[in-house]
């Protein structure tokens, strides 16, 4: 347990970024997520855009430190990858 005052300030930030960073993960996720479905769904278009929506939210992930930014980049290939494929059939 935090005994000094100092420690105890750092527990209580850890636990506001903690909140923070849990809501910006989710975010993400429920991005990915939207890129997912769309790709399930066989619609290129509709892949394409949400594929557009996520590049950046993945990399407003990178910047707050919430993803590292080689998982990012390698989720957005693999992402863009598979809705190119999805567009050319």
């Amino acid at each position: 347990m935090a005994n000094t005052p100092q420690s105890k300030k750092r527990a209580r930030q850890i636990e506001r970024r903690t909140d923070i960073n849990k809501a910006r993960r989710s975010r993400i996720r429920t991005f990915i997520r939207k890129v997912e479905e769309a790709i399930a769904s066989g619609n290129a278009d509709a892949a394409k855009a949400a594929l557009q929506a996520a590049q950046p939210e993945l990399m407003r992930g990178v910047t707050k430190g919430v993803v590292h930014k080689n998982t990012a980049s390698r989720k957005i290939s693999r992402l863009a990858s598979r809705v190119k494929a999805l567009s050319a059939v």
